[in-house]
C-alpha cells in the first residue's frame, strides 16, 4: 500500500500537472516552430499574442456571463475562446502587413525580424495592460473537478488522494486534438503540403507554382489560433496575469528548440521535457520517500532539488545545454 501510496502523490502532484502544463507548451512552441518554419525568424512577441488572445477570450467570457450565458460544467471561457481566436488571427496578420511584410519585401536578414518582433512584444504587452489592467484575472468557471481526492480515497482505500482538474483534463484533450488535426493538415492538404515545400525550399516552391503570400497568411492563422488556445489554456488550469505570458515565452521557445526549431514533432515532444523537467526538479520528494522508506531515514527538508521560485531556471538551463550539444535539437529542425 505504501508504494501505491507513493505512486498516488506522484500522479497527483506530479504526472498530472506535467501533463497539463506540457500541453499547453507543446500548443504554444506549436505556433513559435511555424512561423519560424515558414518565415524563418524567432518571433519573441509569440507569448503577447497568446496573451492578447486569452485577453479577448476573457473580455468575451465577460460579456457571455453577464448575459447570463455559461458553459454549464465547462468553462465558458470555452465558448468565448472562438472570438478570442478570430481577434489574434486579425491582430497577427495586421502586424504582418504593418511590420513583416516590408522587411520580407526587403530581403532583410531574421536578425531584423527578430529586432521587429522585440518592438511588436513591447506594443503588445502595452495595449494588453491598457485594456485590461495587470491584475489576475480567473478565467476558469463551472465544475472544477472531473474527480477530488476525497473521490479517489474512498474509491481505492488508499491515503492519498489523487485530484483531477477540469482544466487539466480539457488542456490535455484540447492539446491532442489540435495536435492531431495540424498534422493532418500539414501532411493531407494541398494547403498544408505546399506549406511544407515552402519551409523544405522556397526556391523550388516558387518555380512549382506555390503561392508565397497565402503560405504566410494561412502560418499567421494557424500560429495566431494555437497561440490563442494555449494561452487560454494556461489561464484557465493557473491565472491570467499579463506578464507571465513574457515569462511563458522561455519554456515555449525552450520547447521548441529542444525538439528541434522548426519541427512541429520536436515541438510537441520538447514541450513535454520542459514541462516534466521543470516539475520534477522543483517537486518535494518528501512525501514519496517518507512511504518508500523507514520512518527515520526521512530527512526533515522537503528533500526538493530547487524551489518553484526558479522553475523558469530549469528550461534556461535545459536550452543552454542543447544549443552546446545538439544545437538542431532531437528532430533536427528547419522544416515543417
Amino acid at each position: 500500500m505504501d508504494i501505491l501510496n507513493a505512486l498516488a502523490v506522484l500522479l497527483n502532484f506530479l504526472v498530472i500537472p506535467a501533463l497539463a502544463y506540457g500541453s499547453q507548451l507543446a500548443l504554444g512552441a506549436l505556433g513559435v516552430t511555424l512561423i519560424y518554419g515558414v518565415l524563418r525568424f524567432s518571433n519573441f512577441a509569440h507569448g503577447e499574442l497568446m496573451a492578447f488572445g486569452t485577453m479577448t477570450t476573457i473580455l468575451v467570457m465577460w460579456l457571455l456571463q453577464n448575459a447570463g450565458i455559461s458553459g454549464g460544467f465547462l468553462p465558458t471561457a470555452l465558448i468565448a475562446m472562438p472570438v478570442g481566436i478570430l481577434v489574434a488571427v486579425l491582430l497577427a496578420l495586421g502586424t504582418d502587413r504593418l511590420v513583416y511584410k516590408f522587411y520580407r519585401k526587403q530581403k532583410s536578414p531574421p536578425v531584423i525580424f527578430l529586432i521587429g518582433s522585440l518592438a511588436v512584444m513591447f506594443f503588445y504587452n502595452g495595449l494588453i495592460r491598457f485594456v485590461i489592467g495587470p491584475d489576475d484575472q480567473n478565467v476558469a468557471d463551472g465544475a472544477r473537478f472531473i474527480f477530488t481526492a476525497g473521490d479517489f480515497k474512498k474509491w481505492s482505500g488508499l491515503a492519498e488522494g489523487i485530484a483531477f482538474r477540469t482544466t487539466q483534463g480539457i488542456s490535455i484533450v484540447v492539446a491532442i486534438l489540435c495536435v492531431a488535426a495540424l498534422f493532418w493538415f500539414l501532411n493531407k492538404t494541398k494547403t498544408g503540403k505546399s506549406m511544407r515545400a515552402y519551409s523544405d525550399n522556397e526556391n523550388l516552391a516558387l518555380l512549382s507554382g506555390v503561392n508565397p503570400e497565402k503560405v504566410v497568411v494561412i502560418a499567421w492563422v494557424l500560429a495566431a489560433s494555437l497561440a490563442t488556445i494555449a494561452g487560454t489554456m494556461y489561464g484557465m488550469d493557473k491565472t491570467f496575469k499579463p506578464f507571465i505570458y513574457l515569462q511563458l515565452l522561455l519554456p515555449i521557445f525552450a520547447s521548441a528548440i529542444v525538439g528541434g526549431l522548426g519541427s512541429p514533432i520536436g515541438a510537441v515532444v520538447g514541450g513535454f521535457i520542459i514541462a516534466f523537467s521543470e516539475i520534477a526538479v522543483t517537486f518535494a520528494y518528501k512525501k514519496v520517500i517518507g512511504y518508500l522508506t523507514p520512518g527515520d531515514w526521512v530527512p526533515d527538508g522537503l528533500i526538493q532539488l530547487l524551489s518553484t521560485d526558479y522553475k523558469f531556471a530549469v528550461s534556461f538551463a535545459i536550452l543552454v545545454v542543447v544549443l552546446l550539444v545538439r544545437p538542431t535539437g532531437i528532430f533536427k529542425g528547419q522544416t515543417i
